[in-house]
């Protein structure tokens, strides 16, 4: 062999060398790698959650009436009313008397029983419990609209992507949010 084989042998390895070592480095790689955001726009849904309220009030209850129509109390009044009246007055004004005073006294004791029945209450203590219902946001994602050289595209991604998104060397966008963190 002859040294000026040799050397074109050793230069022929040493530029196929070369070579692969470019191709690896894809320096011939003219596309860009990354797509610029436009726009990213939170898509989100309202949320209703209920719940119960609940407050103590106080509660005023009349006790059971024994006597409805008050007939004690008119009994009663018309007696005394009756005794009354039949201290005024003579002869057939006394008997007059009598039967006003019974009347009036009749009447006066069915108000008073009534009123005596109406104010008979207690009270307890009662909770009172209603729905009501909070609301809150919940993220679903964002509309996202990006641009590759003179094209725009949108896409819907489950986190905000930032100013850009990553192409693979194919030119698609690489979409994993394990590819953002790198």
């Amino acid at each position: 062999m002859n040294k000026s084989m040799l050397a074109g042998i050793g230069i022929g390895v040493a530029a196929a060398m070369g070579v692969a070592a470019v191709a690896g480095l894809d320096v011939f790689h003219s596309g860009p790698e990354y797509a610029k955001v436009i726009s990213a726009k939170a898509i989100t849904s309202t949320v209703k959650s209920p719940r119960k309220e609940c407050r103590n009030v106080t509660v005023t209850h009349r006790r059971p009436v024994q006597d409805e129509n008050r007939i004690a109390g008119s009994v009663l009044g018309a007696v005394a009313g009756g005794v009354i009246g039949h201290q005024f007055g003579g002869g057939h004004g006394r008997d007059v008397a009598t039967v006003l005073g019974a009347l009036g006294g009749g009447y006066a004791g069915n108000q008073v029983q009534g009123t005596m029945q109406d104010k008979d209450t207690y009270s307890t203590i009662e909770q009172r419990c209603k729905t009501v219902y909070d609301t809150s946001e919940k993220n679903l994602g964002y509309d996202v609209t990006y641009q590759i050289g003179n094209q725009q595209g949108k896409i819907r991604m489950d986190h905000n992507p930032g100013s850009q998104i990553p192409l693979d060397k194919n030119g698609q966008l690489v979409l994993s949010d394990s590819a953002n963190k790198s």
